[in-house]
């Protein structure tokens, strides 16, 4: 339970929950108590919802809580709590909305007579208070204040005085306003001692996008810019935006071996944790499986992993990697991979970063694979956001010790392909998939372009789909032209035979 306000010692506060998940940590912590606050957005974003949750934790603490309302009923409020199975026990909740409202032959619209003059509202607030002694308030909304007031100047001097005056009752106060003011409450921003702005954004496909932004915060450290949060039964939970720099893990930098020998070698010993490797080619070329082998050697190690399934189904996934002898449901039943298949029309950039660290931080992965980046794109604004929020996903996870893998398949088949964005400059090491013709098959070439901890080979080898997953052959080293797709055979070099068996990569 909350120490109440009126026995802090000034200068050693500390803050309160706010009630919604992720927001404290937005916050770095919660608010600080005794405090105003505005909480402003359009109507939608979800202002009622985070004030309910904000009174709920304060109830649940055993703290008095009082919710004033001048634009919905009692029986709105009980209703749309019910919607995310609340209920407001132990929240007083004070209707200034009263049946007079709809007499047309009432000049003043929606307040009891009286209440009609501004001073008169404020005095009735003034008095609840007074008689409830809360610990939380929630005053909803400044919309009908500020349409009584009718003038900013005493609009400004009723805002000031419900200040004053909840400052001498240590409350702590949640303003709500939905924003109709033409031009932007800014005299409300200076008054208020934090403010926290909501925003949803509507896309042409998929769900909106709800965002908050801390504008402003007297006092405390908090984690500036855009985070993404979504409203769903149940309540708000806040997408803290991550900052890989506040994140470090100890770990051992060895390479660890990939399940394949020969793809070992031509790695320069395998892959090191603290790195991501981009599987880069067309599409049906066996990124997808080379993935899954990689990530099948660390969970037959002991260690744990999580796949990010954007494209394709789970059940295709599973099935195809049974038949190319990698069944992964032993270790799906053990809890050690954990398969999520994402939604990226449903999905917010800050949703998935957040799923991200919890995989590391509460689950354990050590090795973490996303496939692919192409439908990942689409799920962001734009592309150089994607490049931005990768950036910082990847730098979290290698200073955690995470092995990544990153899949990125390529428009076209042989000859010249291209990428919807470049990602070269971010990976740490790439590994190229090239589809080329010999001997009048479809083959497929194998290389290792880049890597930064490793002295890796720099030879082409072809790679097949076999039943133990894949086959990596010897350097093609008397072929030319093999990333071409077009290739010239100037030797003897021994091709891989047989074929894939049925299942492989689409």
């Amino acid at each position: 339970m909350t120490e109440p306000a009126t026995r802090r010692t000034p200068g050693k506060e500390p803050r309160i929950s706010t009630g919604v998940p992720g927001l404290d940590d937005v916050l770095c912590g919660g608010l600080t108590p005794s405090r105003l606050y505005l909480l402003e957005g359009t109507p939608g974003t979800g202002k009622t919802t985070i004030a309910l949750q904000f009174l709920r934790e304060g109830a649940a603490r055993g703290e008095r809580a009082l919710y004033v309302t001048l634009s919905e009923t009692s029986d709105e409020l009980r209703a749309a709590a019910a919607t995310h199975g609340w209920s407001l026990d132990g929240i007083d909740l004070y209707e200034l909305v009263d049946e007079m409202g709809l007499d047309p032959d009432s000049e003043q619209s929606i307040l009891h007579p009286s209440e009609l003059e501004l001073g008169e509202t404020v005095k009735d607030v003034i008095a609840r208070v007074g008689e409830t002694k809360p610990d939380r308030v929630v005053f909803d909304s400044l919309s009908e204040l500020r349409l009584l007031a009718q003038n900013p100047l005493r609009y400004r001097r009723q805002i000031l005085a419900l200040k004053r005056f909840f400052a001498k009752r240590a409350c702590t106060v949640l303003l709500l306003d939905d924003k109709t003011s033409e031009t932007g409450d800014v005299q409300l921003h200076s008054i208020a001692h934090g403010v926290i702005s909501l925003d949803q954004m509507a896309r042409e496909y998929g769900s909106e996008r709800r965002r908050l932004r801390i504008v402003k915060m007297r006092g405390i450290k908090f984690s500036g810019g855009h985070h993404d949060f979504a409203l769903e039964t149940g309540g708000i939970r806040v997408f803290p935006r991550l900052i890989a720099s506040e994140h470090h893990a100890a770990f051992d930098p060895v390479a660890k071996s990939t399940g394949s020998a020969e793809l070992d070698l031509l790695l320069g010993g395998g892959l090191v944790p603290g790195t991501n490797m981009l599987l880069l080619g067309p599409s049906g070329v066996g990124k997808t499986t080379t993935a899954v082998r990689c990530m099948k050697a660390a969970l037959e190690r002991g260690e744990t992993a999580t796949y990010y399934l954007f494209d394709e189904g789970l059940a295709t996934l599973m099935t195809r990697a049974a038949t190319l002898g990698m069944d992964l449901r032993p270790h799906v039943e053990s809890g050690r991979l954990t398969i999520t298949q994402i939604d990226p029309a449903e999905v917010s950039p800050g949703e998935f970063a957040t799923m991200a660290r919890e995989a590391v931080e509460k689950r354990g992965s050590s090795v973490v694979v996303i496939d692919s980046l192409n439908a990942y794109l689409h799920a962001m604004p734009g592309e150089e956001f994607l490049v931005l929020q990768m950036h910082e996903l990847l730098s979290y996870f290698n200073q955690q010790g995470i092995t990544t893998l990153l899949v990125l398949g390529q428009h076209g088949v042989v000859g010249e392909v291209r990428t919807d964005v470049d990602l070269s400059y971010l990976s740490d090491g790439i590994l190229l998939f090239r589809f080329f013709e010999a001997q009048g098959m479809v083959r497929t070439a194998l290389s290792v372009m880049k890597s930064r901890v490793n002295a890796h080979e720099r030879t082409i080898r072809e790679l097949k789909l076999s039943e133990g997953g894949l086959e990596v052959g010897q350097a093609l080293e008397d072929f030319e032209g093999v990333l071409t797709g077009l290739p010239a055979y100037r030797g003897k070099v021994a091709m891989l035979t047989g074929q894939a068996p049925a299942g492989g990569e689409a």
